[in-house]
């Protein structure tokens, strides 16, 4: 009898059930909806593609309907030349005619300007969607962020470009050399705010893919390459007279914003992320269309 109920005893301590902890307590456990969303997955690219067609045509039409406030503007800029002239940083209208002598080079720069702010970050965006999926979805919140709160920006401080500035000898560089380049120049300025000069997203997104690169990338050549790219494209900003140098701080601190949120959502860095994705099961947005269609 005695061993008996020792065998019994021991036989219900084993079979009895492990603590349970706060989070599996809750509704769902560990599988809530917010971690299935923050959870890395492997990005269809039929959403992507209408993700980022949408997304830049809502930044577009959003940017263009800030109203212009042609005076506020070129007040700001004023104000913004004498606080770089105070820092003895204002070498802006020295760059432009300098390298504006140099026409090659200048043309060079318009056409570097119009196209490899899109080319460049469309293929960054290629790239980590291709080979690291399990990043893809960080990185890019981090330029949606970083291009969300630049809105703001252009709301709230309207900045006339340099080469738009009263009393000043700017010289705009694609109507001097009559090169297709900047909407914010020659026959395609309507289509453009020409007020919405801070920040800059030139520097913005070039910075992004400039440090995507070089946090993701294993080749030494592909790093050093990531890391002069938003460096070029401070000086091409500010040679063709479309930016001052505190509207380049000024698109830093909206990618250093960016970062801030992918840091919060998905509690790492992009780049510290895995790879590839765990399998992670549908994704709730798909199981609710799928309810929607029983």
């Amino acid at each position: 009898m005695g061993e008996a109920s020792v065998k019994t005893l021991e036989t219900r301590t084993d079979l009895s059930s492990p603590p349970v902890t706060e989070v599996e307590a809750r509704p769902g456990g560990q599988h809530t909806l917010v971690s299935r969303l923050r959870a890395p997955r492997r990005p269809r690219i039929w959403f992507e593609v209408l993700l980022i067609a949408v997304s830049y045509w809502t930044y577009s039409l959003i940017r263009n309907a800030v109203p212009e406030q042609k005076a506020v503007a070129l007040a700001n800029a004023d104000w913004l030349w004498g606080v770089e002239r105070s820092l003895g940083i204002a070498v802006e209208q020295s760059v432009n005619h300098t390298i504006d002598s140099v026409t090659w080079l200048i043309v060079g720069m318009n056409y570097y300007y119009a196209t490899l702010h899109f080319v460049v970050t469309i293929g960054v965006l290629v790239w980590i969607y291709r080979f690291h999926p399990g990043r893809y979805a960080a990185t890019r919140l981090v330029l949606f962020a970083t291009t969300g709160v630049a809105l703001v920006g252009y709301y709230l401080y309207p900045l006339a470009p340099p080469r738009l500035m009263n009393g000043q000898q700017f010289i705009d560089t694609v109507l001097k050399h009559h090169t297709w380049g900047s909407m914010a120049s020659g026959n395609l300025k309507q289509m453009s705010n020409q007020y919405a000069a801070m920040p800059s997203m030139h520097i913005g997104w070039s910075l992004w893919c400039g440090l995507t690169i070089f946090a993701v990338a294993s080749a030494p050549w592909a790093r050093i390459l990531g890391l002069l790219y938003p460096t070029a494209t401070l000086v091409v900003i500010v040679a063709t007279a479309n930016h001052f140098w505190l509207d380049a701080v000024g698109g830093m601190l909206c990618l250093a914003f960016g970062f801030a949120v992918s840091r919060a959502w998905f509690g790492s860095l992009p780049h510290r992320l895995p790879r590839h994705p765990e399998p992670a099961g549908p994704h709730p947005a798909t199981e609710l269309l799928n309810r929607f269609r029983r």
